[in-house]
C-alpha cells in the first residue's frame, strides 16, 4: 500500500524526536520551528528526506521556508520531481 508524500513527511517528523509538539497535533500549514524544529534537526530532516524519497535537495530550496511546515516540504519535493500523491 502506497502512501502520500505528506503522510511520509509526517511519519519522519513524529518517529524522529526533532519536535517538541507531537506531530499530530500540527496542521500540515503549521510552522514547525514554533513547533520546536531547530536548525540542526532542519539538516538531519533533509538528509532523512533524501534517504527516503531517494532526492538531492538543490542549493536553491535550502532555506529555512523550504522546511517550515509539512505542505512546504511537500511543496519541494513535488518541486524536485517527487510524485507527491503516492509513493
Amino acid at each position: 500500500m502506497s502512501s502520500s508524500a505528506r503522510d511520509r513527511v509526517r511519519t519522519l517528523l513524529k518517529t524522529t524526536g526533532w519536535l517538541q509538539t507531537d506531530i499530530d497535533t500540527l496542521g500540515n500549514d503549521a510552522d514547525l520551528y514554533v513547533a520546536g524544529l531547530t536548525s540542526h534537526a532542519t539538516v538531519t530532516l533533509m538528509l532523512a528526506l533524501e534517504e527516503t524519497f531517494d532526492v538531492e535537495f538543490p542549493d536553491s530550496l535550502l532555506r529555512r521556508r523550504t522546511f517550515s511546515s509539512v505542505d512546504a516540504i511537500v511543496e519541494a519535493l513535488a518541486e524536485i520531481g517527487v510524485n507527491t500523491e503516492a509513493v
